[in-house]
């Protein structure tokens, strides 16, 4: 059983007497974390409830083919009235993330809100809200909101429109059904909401094969970058801040960048180290194959966390310091990082 009906049950009710409620994903979010919210979102509002999404910053571009994408409240521009509907909010509901640090300027409002928190997600060691649907197994928290529409006996109420913001949450966050996290329950899933009208192809060809110019000279910029450490089986890329900005970076250009690594031939581990174009530090994403925890990795040594080959922290170091710093902490996996089963 995916979901406690018991659990569900309580939901319901309370959704049957909220009069506001307030969606709230990570900050930058990505498909996974807009389709959640949105699918959510329409959902209960298709339903007569007051719902809205309050997102710590702007949604990236290449998400915007979606319908309805800019109905949101945006807390980096509209911070007082994003604090405001969270304040007056009965239910909020916290999708794709476990730490209510990764919501940025939002987090101290949500604590001190008297609504209920409910917390629905797929990443590992979550905090603890009032009500938690916590599921690390499944690869994509837009899978686990599917079968929480289905528990409320929803799904007669997923449209085409929903079915299309659950599925653009499944297939990047499995990066196209690639990831070992993908599940038997996930190709059904993906299946039934075919059924209900979405279009995978569509989707795809809107992310993959629609990019701008933009996209492809960074990523030039980050092959050339590539320090491959074959004893380690591991490849390290860094993009600096000049670099990101002389090729005119917006969110969402980089995405995915990191998977790259793990396409050569015997790599288990995959590092991109980026410098914040805002902000003095440097943002880390990590990903791996089958045994490496890189969840585990980032929480011991960059204040971060996710998935066991997916993961992110960050860094106050230079760029070039926290290169270093992880070079000399990789030397102490090599036996693990070697002994990988591929």
């Amino acid at each position: 059983m995916l979901l406690n009906p018991q659990e569900v049950k309580k939901v319901k009710s309370a959704l049957s007497e909220a009069e506001k409620i307030v969606i709230i994903p990570h900050k930058n979010p990505d498909g996974d974390a807009v389709g959640s919210c949105f699918a959510l979102k329409i959902l209960l509002n298709d339903l007569g409830m007051n719902a809205e999404i309050v997102s710590p910053n702007d949604i990236p571009i290449f998400l915007k083919f979606l319908p309805g994408i800019n109905d949101f409240i945006n807390a980096e521009k509209e911070l007082d009235f994003a604090q405001e509907k969270i304040s007056e909010a009965d239910i909020l509901f916290l999708l794709d993330f476990n730490d209510a640090a990764r919501i940025d300027q939002l987090e101290k409002c949500v604590k001190f809100s008297k609504a209920l928190k409910i917390l629905i997600d797929h990443h590992q060691q979550p905090q603890t809200f009032d009500m938690m649907f916590s599921r690390p197994d499944l690869p994509a928290t837009c899978e686990l909101i599917y079968h929480f529409i289905k528990a409320l006996g929803w799904q007669e109420n997923i449209t085409p429109e929903i079915a299309t913001y659950l599925m653009t949450g499944i297939l990047t966050d499995t990066g196209n059904f690639r990831y070992s996290s993908v599940k038997q329950s996930t190709f059904q899933a993906a299946g039934e909401l075919t059924a209900l009208g979405a279009n995978a192809y569509q989707i795809q060809d809107k992310i993959l094969d629609n990019v701008s110019p933009r996209r492809y000279a960074l990523l030039s910029v980050f092959l050339q970058n590539m320090l491959y450490l074959p004893e380690l089986r591991t490849s390290i890329f860094t993009m600096s801040r000049e670099e990101l900005k002389r090729n005119n970076f917006e969110k969402g250009d980089t995405d995915g960048f990191v998977n790259y690594g793990l396409s050569i031939a015997n790599n288990v581990l995959s590092i991109y180290l980026s410098e914040d174009t805002q902000k003095d530090m440097v943002k880390i994403s990590f990903r791996s194959k089958n045994t490496f925890d890189v969840s585990e990795f980032t929480r011991n040594h960059f204040e971060g966390g996710g998935h066991v080959n997916a993961a992110g922290g960050k860094s106050d170091l230079s760029l070039e310091e926290t290169k270093e710093k992880i070079l000399r902490l990789l030397e102490n996996y090599k036996d693990e990082l070697q002994a990988v089963e591929l």
